[in-house]
Parts: C-alpha cells; sequence; structure tokens
C-alpha cells in the first residue's frame, strides 16, 4: 500500500502564503485528521495531496515518486478525493453516481458495467447506507443525502490513498458516525486515509493520529492526547477549550471566548 509525504510544501494565494514549509508523511494503513480554523489551509493542502494543485514550492511524493510525474490516468486509480461540499451538474442517479467513482478502472455509464465494477459501485452504495438512494435523482436528494451518495462515489474507485474533505459537514450525527466509521474501515483494508474534519471529538475518537494547522503551519502532530492539548487548539482556535474524556477519548468542547 502507499505511502504520501509532503516535501517542504509552500502555497499562496497571490502574495499570502496558506501554507509555508509543511512536512509530513501519511501512511498506509492510518487515518490521519487535519484539524484547524478555517483558512488554516486544510483543504489547500488535501487538493495538493490529491495532485489537484501546483504548489510555489516543495513537493508531494507516492512512495518516493512526484506525485507530478505519475501519469493521469494511473493516478486517478491510486488516489481517490472528495471535495468539501461535493455536487454534481447533472440530475444522475445516486448508482450512477456512485459509478463515476469507476471511470478510473475504465467503467462508463453508456454501457453495462463489469462484474468487478457492479460489485464496488454496489458495496460502496451499500456501506453508506444509500440503497435507498440509488434510483433517486442526485437533485431531488437532501444535502446529507447526496453527501452520502458522493462518499460511496469515492469509495467506488477502492483506492489506496482517500483523501476526504469535510465528509461529515452535512450528515446527522448517526449518519456521520457511519461514515468515520468507513473510513477507518478502509484504512483496515490498508489504504492512506486523510480527512479534514471541523469536529475535533469525531476526530479524537476515530484518527489514529491529528495534524493541528495554523496560520499555514503545522502546530500539532500526534494522537488526540498529543495535538489536542490545550495549549494547542486554545491558541489555533483562539477559543478556551474544556476537555472531557467519555470511554477513554478525549473530547475537546470550545467553552469560552477570551475576554
Amino acid at each position: 500500500m502507499k505511502m504520501l509525504a509532503v516535501r517542504g510544501l509552500v502555497c499562496r494565494r497571490g502574495e499570502r502564503p496558506v501554507l509555508d514549509g509543511i512536512d509530513l508523511t501519511f501512511a498506509a494503513g492510518e487515518v490521519t485528521a487535519l484539524v484547524g480554523p478555517n483558512g488554516a489551509g486544510k483543504t489547500t493542502l488535501l487538493r495538493h495531496l490529491a495532485g489537484l494543485d501546483t504548489p510555489a514550492a516543495g513537493r508531494i511524493e507516492l512512495d518516493g515518486r512526484a506525485l507530478a510525474g505519475i501519469e493521469r490516468a494511473a493516478c486517478a486509480k491510486l488516489v481517490a478525493y472528495l471535495p468539501q461540499g461535493a455536487s454534481a451538474f447533472w440530475p444522475l442517479t445516486g448508482r450512477d453516481l456512485t459509478v463515476l467513482g469507476r471511470l478510473p478502472h475504465g467503467a462508463d455509464l453508456t454501457r453495462p458495467l463489469s462484474a468487478a465494477d457492479a460489485e464496488a459501485v454496489a458495496r460502496a452504495i451499500e456501506r453508506v447506507g444509500g440503497v435507498g438512494l440509488a434510483d433517486r435523482p442526485i437533485d431531488l436528494m437532501s444535502q446529507g443525502e447526496r453527501a452520502r451518495m458522493m462518499l460511496a462515489r469515492t469509495l467506488a474507485t477502492v483506492a489506496e490513498v482517500v483523501l476526504a474533505d469535510e465528509p461529515v459537514a452535512n450528515l446527522d450525527p448517526a449518519y456521520a458516525l457511519d461514515a468515520m466509521s468507513v473510513l477507518r474501515a478502509e484504512a483496515a483494508r490498508g489504504a492512506c486515509v486523510v480527512v479534514s474534519l471541523h469536529d475535533l471529538g469525531l476526530a479524537a475518537r476515530f484518527a489514529d493520529r491529528i495534524v493541528v494547522l495554523a496560520e499555514g503551519r503545522v502546530a500539532a502532530d500526534g494522537n488526540a492526547a498529543v495535538a489536542l492539548r490545550s495549549e494547542v487548539i486554545d491558541a489555533a482556535y483562539g477559543v478556551g477549550f474544556r476537555h472531557v474524556v467519555v470511554d477513554g477519548f478525549v473530547q475537546p468542547v470550545a467553552w469560552s471566548r477570551p475576554s
């Protein structure tokens, strides 16, 4: 399975650095959560990990090879990316939307699926609880229902690297837990999973490792006990957090703003 590495990554929007000298590695078989306030660079980092943006400096490596040097078709099989608020602009059914995740493997919507493609699509739909949505046009779905089917599309690729940007943002608590369990299962099969989250409690519960980004830099990197220390996240978010422990998991709760 694959390992992603970020070497001296610098990204700018105009003259403003969004990411400044990022060095990180992401291992197969692990869920890494990216957390931090709005504008910290989480989405920018994920887009660079997916090979969608070109850095001002530094590089992204996949098993020691520059991601930019890997042929697009090959990269699409290896790396599945779920963008924040992902949608489609035509009324595909939930099943056809999920089929799009098999395009890197040669599937398309103009001919019957191969047995392998059909199995991957059916399995992905089942894993997100989307069987009842499979025949419904996505423009008739709620935001949360659409988000679940977008995750199914990502899962259908069966990629070795899974990148998800705020995959639980529009989900009810039950489906948010389900989605994180699915991403946890992706790591269990050996995938390298990197997910951005605003919910620090979910990050603490489901991630093997948490990277806190603040002002374009890595403020902390480690397990929940290390990365979510008060002195780290209070400074990163500008909020006073209280910490409770539930079933052994640290759960930071935003409690107060500095006076």
